[in-house]
């Protein structure tokens, strides 16, 4: 692990990322972002009314504004909306400078999760077949993260201790 530094958590949308950062931050006494929450507090509106009223470009480009500036503190936890990571810039700042870890969640699970949710522009109204290429083609992304954690069957104690075991042993 990069020195001490920042936690970032990637993945899917609906892999857990703000619930086991929030608590990953609190552990360590560290101050948590939620890229998707900062984005809606500064726009006053749901990420999904972005979507519909804005489009997805305006979206990313105030995603990357705000991740980037967000990751220029030190020792916090993130976790990234479910797109944020296959931006490239934001990708290489965060694999160079930061502690990246990607909840991995099997396809059928976060099918589950997201499917038809209205909190979640692309997956809102995607059939099986469009979600799990977007899964598989995320997860080529998402790979290149520091740290892969399965999450498959393990409750968010199990994960965020696996997340210490990781920060406190390097």
């Amino acid at each position: 692990m990069k020195s001490k530094g920042n936690i970032v958590f990637l993945g899917m949308m609906g892999s857990g990322k703000t619930s086991i950062g929030s608590l990953v931050s609190k552990k360590f006494k560290m101050d948590f972002y939620d890229t998707d929450q900062l984005i809606e507090k500064k726009l006053n509106t749901k990420i999904s009314k972005i979507f519909q009223e804005k489009g997805e470009k305006f979206f990313r480009n105030l995603e990357e504004k705000i991740t980037l500036q967000i990751l220029r503190n030190k020792n916090i936890v993130v976790a990234l909306g479910g797109g944020t990571f296959l931006n490239k810039k934001i990708r290489n700042e965060i694999l160079k400078n930061h502690n990246s870890i990607w909840l991995d969640l099997d396809t059928e699970t976060l099918l589950k999760r997201i499917k038809n949710n209205p909190k979640r522009p692309i997956a809102f109204n995607s059939t099986d077949t469009e979600l799990i290429n977007l899964i598989k083609k995320r997860a080529n992304i998402y790979s290149k993260a520091l740290y892969n954690i399965s999450c498959n069957n393990l409750t968010k104690k199990q994960i965020v201790d696996k997340v210490v075991k990781i920060y406190e042993n390097n």
